[in-house]
């Protein structure tokens, strides 16, 4: 980037008296703050920047972005702070949002594997397409950039807008992204349009922040104003909503029904499904095989092949570009297969977790055993609906810890245990890694232990503390060591 001027990147800043200074930084992060800087005030729910406008401005910022007047020669007022500085970050990189095509996944469950789909699509088709979600952040570089610890889903704007500056340098056509309640909420996605998005389902989960399931629905909906064309789930109820109130935009989709994309003869085994998907607008049908198994994966390829097939491609091109892909990281991953089976997989929520535990249960000649926690910090409401979810689909459960956090972790456990009615056999085992070394222990041929909850995820939080915990590389050592 070459010198940027403020007025280049806010005209409105003209209009305000504010010194056509060079820009070196739009952010509001006091700690990012430095000479050049646009300091933009957030109100955020431990601190508040506006508190710090007269530190930053000390510190050589150009401009402080506010919603209320402060008294300062360098001031701009805005209604909504979150909203201007997405507008500001994009402006400073040049507008990398108008050169892409943007895609989003917005939905409780299956967001990271749509997103995976329609990047491997897209990437299969010829196109280059970067990608930021849960299991990864690419931007068409060469090398994928790992999500931080501690990182959301969507990243802070600031480093938002960062990549999608990259990913136009780096020659990406399109930028397909997982779009969470909080990021929307918070617009760290400002009010960009979206060629295409995608609506998978809405299960309870962030309750703890949204509070309510009708403010968790509000803040998924609020995507779809800011899409041309989107690619609902009418087997959700929530998706049935959605699909009338957007009815000028909506494309549908379903496995269980009539849709204008749906699947009829599904054919699903332990490592694979195969279906055929009929597109009722365009009144044709193709045959799409995946090596990924389950209803849920059914419907999370629906979606991304009517997205991408909104974009203009072919939709036999799109279904055969799935053909060979293998899995998506933390998802449904077989991380060990013996006289017995292990699969790792993200499931977080009783949604998931039934959604998981209902596919691989027919699919297991012996037993299935359950290992799961619930993450700290987090709903607490929706732990002994975990638990039922865990105990009307598996024989076995082991109960443990998830990601602690602040919490003790033995209540937590106490917690989840308020919703076991006591007809299957169930361990409580604090530790996680003890609670693998049993369930590895307790297993016989045929049977497949689930680990729930981690998925791609390599650390586990204790407090502060994000320490080094990867269940592949667990269950690897301790298989080794059991077979020596």
């Amino acid at each position: 980037m070459g010198i940027i001027r403020l007025y280049e990147i806010c005209p409105e800043a003209e209009k305000a008296g504010t010194q056509n200074a060079v820009v070196t930084g739009v952010t509001d992060n006091t700690a990012e703050v430095k000479q050049g800087s646009i300091f933009v005030c957030v109100k955020g729910a431990r601190f508040d920047g506006h508190s710090a406008a007269a530190e930053m401005l000390s510190k050589g910022a150009v401009m402080i972005v506010t919603d209320h007047d402060i008294k300062c020669g360098k001031q701009l007022v805005t209604d909504n702070t979150r909203l201007c500085l997405a507008r500001l970050l994009n402006s400073f990189y040049g507008k990398p949002s108008e050169k892409l095509g943007l895609l989003a996944v917005t939905g409780t469950n299956g967001k990271t594997t749509t997103a995976h789909f329609v990047k491997h699509i897209l990437t299969t088709l010829g196109k280059k397409c970067g990608c930021v979600g849960t299991a990864g952040n690419d931007t068409c570089s060469g090398e994928l950039k790992p999500s931080q610890h501690g990182t959301p889903t969507v990243p802070r704007a600031t480093v938002l807008y960062s990549w999608l500056g990259e990913m136009v340098s780096n020659g990406a056509d399109y930028c397909v992204m997982e779009a969470s309640s909080q990021a929307l909420d918070q617009y760290r996605i400002g009010d960009e349009r979206i060629a295409v998005a995608g609506f998978t389902n809405l299960t309870r989960d962030h309750l703890d922040y949204h509070g309510t399931m009708e403010n968790y629905f509000q803040a998924k909906r609020r995507v779809f104003t800011m899409c041309k064309t989107a690619v609902i789930n009418i087997d959700d109820e929530y998706g049935k909503r959605l699909a009338q109130e957007f009815s000028d935009i909506a494309v549908t989709y379903s496995a269980e029904g009539n849709a204008d994309y749906h699947a009829e003869f599904i054919r699903m085994n332990a490592t694979g499904c195969s279906y055929m998907l009929v597109n009722e607008r365009e009144k044709t049908a193709c045959r799409v095989d995946m090596n990924m198994t389950g209803l849920y994966n059914v419907q999370n390829s629906l979606c991304a092949i009517a997205m991408v097939t909104a974009l203009g491609f072919d939709m036999t091109e799109c279904a055969k570009a799935l053909s060979d892909l293998d899995g998506v990281d933390g998802r449904m991953n077989v991380v060990y297969r013996g006289d017995f089976t292990v699969i790792t997989d993200y499931a977080h929520t009783d949604d998931a977790l039934i959604k998981v535990l209902s596919t691989l249960k027919p699919l297991t000649k012996g037993r299935l055993i359950c290992v799961f926690g619930a993450a700290g910090d987090r709903d607490k409401e929706k732990r002994p609906m975990m638990a039922k979810a865990a105990e009307d689909n598996a024989d076995i459960l082991v109960i443990t810890s998830d990601n602690p956090a602040h919490e003790n972790p033995d209540e937590i456990i106490r917690e989840v245990m308020t919703g076991i009615s006591g007809k299957k056999p169930c361990r409580c085992i604090t530790d996680r890694r003890e609670a693998i070394a049993y369930a590895l222990d307790t297993a016989r041929k045929d049977d497949v232990i689930a680990l729930c909850g981690k998925g791609h995820e390599t650390y586990q939080i204790i407090g502060d503390e994000y320490l080094p915990f990867s269940e592949k590389e667990i269950v690897k050592d301790i298989m080794k060591r059991k077979e020596n």
